[in-house]
């Protein structure tokens, strides 16, 4: 196999280390994901309100050919740009996985017809669970 044809050439990580099923905890947007509060009135402002529906929704609906989940903003972030306290990245992003290079492994996997790889949202526990599985062995 040439480097072109590797898609792991440009990878930290080798399959073997995303290989299998792994959970990364608490990385997903819930409804117990943290928001600002106004220290006058000790309410969250409006644009930090929302729902698990409504990120769910919103992850779904960016048309990037790659599937999205809905990731929690910083408070620091709502506070500064009046956002939404959730954001979309795709499932494998380093804000879910960890480090850039399990991104990046996850990535090329995603992007290989030599492996299968699936993800689970579970968005009531915040937990996203990836599996990945050569695909002659899928």
């Amino acid at each position: 196999m040439t480097t072109e044809d590797d898609p792991f050439h440009d990878c930290e990580l080798d399959p073997e280390a995303i290989l299998g099923t792994h959970t990364f905890e608490d990385v997903l947007f819930t409804d117990d994901t943290e928001t600002p509060v106004n220290v006058l009135t000790g309410e969250t402002p409006a644009h930090s309100q929302a729902t698990v529906e409504e990120a769910k929704e919103f992850a779904a609906s960016i048309d990037t050919g790659m599937p999205q989940i809905a990731l929690p903003a910083s408070v620091e972030s709502q506070v500064e740009t009046q956002n939404k306290p959730y954001t979309a990245a795709a499932f494998f992003h380093f804000k879910a996985t960890g480090s850039l290079e399990r991104h990046r492994a996850y990535h090329a996997a995603h992007n290989s017809d030599a492996f299968a790889v699936d993800f689970e949202a579970d968005y009531e526990s915040g937990d996203l669970t990836i599996t990945v599985e050569r695909a002659d062995e899928a």
